[in-house]
């Protein structure tokens, strides 16, 4: 039994043994493991980066010395390649190819490079380099109302430039690539044009401009000049253009016929401080391209009053692309029986119109038959009162009129913050209020606790409410109303609004065109 014990002892052993020695002989073939030519990359990713650059990543090949990157322009990889980059090391590896021509589909293919053996098959991926941006921002010296000088870095090529709306193109001759500059003529005055440098298809270039006010028809306002006594004494119709720089006012001035105030350079709005416009005599009122500062204002008033009772309409309001701030009681007041045809507030942004004695639109025993509020940016105001107030004996004193509100695509940011502060205080009988796209962000008030106010849910489409709960429901202010229609609650990713920029982010947003147009 003993030997028989040994002998199945001495059997185990020789057989591990023997799986040992196979063991020592499998290992020395996998490190022994000789190919023909190098392993080929593997994971291959591409990236545009700086509009016209390529950031390339791959998995490392542990028999490639170096790598070799081929760029073409056509998905069969045939004929020359249009850019060849070789000898890259893995250590260099994201490798970024800079200086490629924009707006161009990229086929790339990538090889290993070992030492002693072939270069290994390729692998590829395929890329579109953003358009370039070469033009330079139109010097303002240069712009009129019905040229602009364009310019991009002197010897830069490009073929032509062509400019919208009109679908103008220009070709560019050799002195002005070498220049990198052309003057384009025959434009229209008061127009925002977007220009694209073209070199054949592919886009070297795009920003847009606004050509000035024509001035044939205008009369010309410098900082030297009495803006006051010439907004007093303007006759009907006149336009006075206002050239870049500060005009102190500090003063209440009447408007008694139809006028209209413009900054001369869009790019470089003048600032005017202090000024309170009072509109009487049925007049029309146009504000463009303005800076208006209530710092110093009497009596700490609204921006724009209309000051006189009529039986018949009023002229339009328009206020457009202006910068409106520090008002302290608002920015509109109507407190006389007066109706106006239409008020439209449209690109204008909007700020610290702290709302204390009034209300920021304020309506109280007049109306407008349309009012329309489009494309705007409010934030940190109507912080003590409501934002939009019309009050119900301007339907009493115009009992014809069914006045229609008009309230889309703005950004109003930290609005209304307390808790019963009313985005709507709509109480005129037969109204209509329409609003859609905008967005309400980091605001605590509601929309109104007014049973007149008309909150329909087909008329409320596509807002989008942030860190703005109390809009939407759990208000503890007493019959207070909620968005009943579509809306979202996403963050829209504010670049910087301690600053006032609004830009957003978030692509839904962006895709959907909720917001102020100017942020997207």
């Amino acid at each position: 039994m003993t030997k028989h014990k040994i002998y199945i002892s001495f059997f185990f052993l020789m057989t591990l043994i023997g799986f040992s020695g196979c063991k020592d002989n499998m290992m020395e073939e996998i490190t022994e493991l000789n190919v023909a030519r190098a392993f080929s990359p593997t994971g291959l990713t591409a990236l545009v980066v700086n509009r016209t650059g390529v950031r390339l990543s791959w998995n490392s090949v542990h028999n490639a010395k170096t790598y070799t990157i081929e760029f073409f322009e056509n998905a069969e990889f045939t004929g020359a390649p249009v850019r060849v980059v070789s000898d890259i090391t893995f250590l260099q590896v994201p490798f970024t190819v800079t200086g490629l021509a924009g707006d161009t589909q990229y086929f790339i293919r990538v090889k290993g490079v070992g030492e002693n053996i072939a270069d290994s098959k390729y692998v590829s991926a395929n890329v579109r380099t953003d358009s370039e941006q070469i033009f330079r921002p139109v010097d303002a010296s240069t712009l009129t109302s019905n040229s602009v000088v364009l310019t991009w870095p002197a010897g830069e090529f490009a073929s032509s430039i062509t400019l919208s709306p009109g679908n103008i193109t220009r070709n560019i001759t050799v002195a002005e690539v070498a220049a990198g500059s052309a003057t384009i003529t025959g434009l229209t005055s008061e127009t925002l044009y977007t220009a694209r440098l073209l070199n054949g298809t592919k886009t070297r270039g795009t920003l847009t401009f606004t050509t000035l006010l024509d001035l044939g028809g205008a009369t010309a306002v410098y900082p030297t000049d009495n803006l006051a006594t010439m907004i007093a004494n303007a006759t009907p119709g006149q336009v006075l253009a206002l050239f870049p720089g500060t005009y102190e006012i500090n003063a209440d001035i009447v408007v008694s016929k139809s006028i209209s105030l413009r900054g001369a350079r869009p790019s470089d709005r003048p600032l005017i401080r202090g000024l309170i416009l009072r509109v009487r005599g049925n007049a029309a009122l146009g504000l463009k391209d303005l800076q208006l500062d209530g710092t110093g204002a009497l009596n700490a008033n609204q921006t724009i009053i209309y000051d006189e009772a009529s039986t018949s309409a009023f002229g339009n309001l328009l206020i457009e692309n202006c910068l409106i701030r520090n008002y302290v009681k608002g920015i509109l007041y109507m407190n006389l029986s007066t109706l106006v045809e239409n008020i439209t507030y449209r690109n204008n942004v909007i700020h610290n119109i702290e709302c204390n004695g009034g209300d920021f639109i304020d309506f109280r025993s007049g109306l407008a038959r349309v009012f329309n509020f489009t494309n705007n940016t409010v934030y940190s105001s109507a912080l003590a009162r409501d934002l939009f107030r019309m009050d119900a004996p301007g339907t009493t004193n115009f009992p014809s009129v069914n006045p229609v509100i008009n309230i889309n695509n703005n950004t109003f940011n930290a609005v209304c913050n307390g808790p019963s502060n009313r985005i709507f205080y709509i109480r005129q009988a037969r109204h209509e209020l329409f609003v859609s796209k905008n967005i309400i962000a980091n605001s605590g008030g509601i929309l109104t606790n007014q049973v007149s106010t008309n909150i329909v849910a087909a008329n409320f489409t596509s807002n989008n409410y942030f860190n703005a709960q109390t809009y939407l429901s759990g208000s503890a202010t007493s019959g207070a109303k909620y968005d009943t229609g579509t809306f979202t609650t996403l963050n829209p990713g504010f670049t910087d609004p301690a600053s006032g920029n609004f830009r957003i982010s978030e692509l839904t947003l962006i895709a959907n065109g909720v917001g102020d147009v100017r942020w997207r």
